[in-house]
């Protein structure tokens, strides 16, 4: 069968083939097309760099879907308290790997995953980023990803960031709460 895009010219004796061209949207696969989906949709309202910086962090937590890869590779094989707020949302089940607790954020190496309850298999829903005020002065500028600034828990003595980057949250993609994150489930 021919590929639908080459159609064949004749030009007196010989013939030729003319390809025609093709978006890069419409030569992705249907599953790159929807992950790009679900990115314009969890990253509404954000520029193209934050939604780079989404597909980044979605590639390279996309493994933690199973929490068992998660736990492999370091976050906690205990689950930790889920965390709610009633009225305005929950954050669920923070897994912390605690090797990556240092001075620095980077986006592929988020040092929380966020799992949301499912009354099952825990969802993976989104990911936290956070320095230890033991490693960076509070009194200094706020670090920053995604082109945000960490907030500052001094309660917990961290400056931090929730992104949900697998669950979209009408709160907002940074936002703490996610009102469609229940502990009681």
């Amino acid at each position: 069968m021919r590929h639908p895009c080459v159609l064949p010219f004749l030009a007196g004796s010989a013939v030729f083939l003319v390809a025609c061209t093709r978006t890069s949207a419409q030569m992705a696969p249907p599953d790159e097309m929807e992950a790009k989906k679900e990115i314009a949709s969890v990253a509404a309202g954000h520029d193209d760099a934050v939604k780079r910086d989404l597909e980044r962090v979605r590639a390279a937590t996309a493994a933690f879907k199973d929490l068992a890869a998660a736990q492999a590779v370091g976050y906690p094989t205990v689950t930790p308290k889920c965390i709610e707020n009633p009225g305005v949302g929950g954050m669920g089940h923070h897994y912390v790997n605690r090797s990556f607790l240092d001075d620095k954020v980077d986006v592929e190496r988020p040092e929380i995953l966020v799992y949301a309850p499912t009354g099952g298999k825990p969802k993976l829903a989104g990911v936290e980023y956070i320095i230890p005020y033991s490693a960076w002065d509070r009194e200094k500028e706020a670090p920053e990803i995604f082109g945000q600034k960490l907030k500052r828990s001094d309660e917990l003595a961290i400056w931090y960031l929730h992104v949900w980057a697998w669950e979209k949250n009408e709160a907002g993609l940074f936002a703490d709460w996610n009102p469609a994150v229940h502990c009681s489930h």
